[in-house]
């Protein structure tokens, strides 16, 4: 289920890249959307107001998208810091006991 939402919230994200890429900025911009690149088929007004629902329909698809994967994500987690994994006793080595030396031999008659 999340694998399924997160291919959509990815596909949900690139049209709304698109759609907000084809929308005529104050200065310009990139104008895609324009009448000149759409020839007859919308006026330039009729363009802007449909890319402005695409670009609200998809930024409240996105967000609900997010929602749902943050949601469903929340509890699948384990804890991972080092110290719920810490030994119970210490883990420092034992120090090392001197030898003695050993007796000299003793010759026997």
């Amino acid at each position: 289920m999340t694998t399924v939402l997160l291919v959509l919230h990815f596909f949900v994200a690139a049209a709304l890249i698109g759609v907000v890429l084809l929308q005529r900025s104050e200065g310009g911009g990139l104008g895609v959307g324009s009448s000149q690149g759409m020839g007859s088929f919308m006026s330039g007004r009729g363009t802007a107001n449909l890319l402005t629902r695409t670009t609200a329909i998809l930024a409240i698809a996105f967000f609900a998208l997010a929602i749902a994967l943050a949601l469903l994500g929340r509890g699948a987690g384990q804890n991972r810091s080092l110290f719920d994994n810490m030994p119970a006793g210490p883990t420092a080595p034992a120090p090392a006991v001197p030898a003695t030396p050993a007796a000299p031999a003793v010759p026997t008659n």
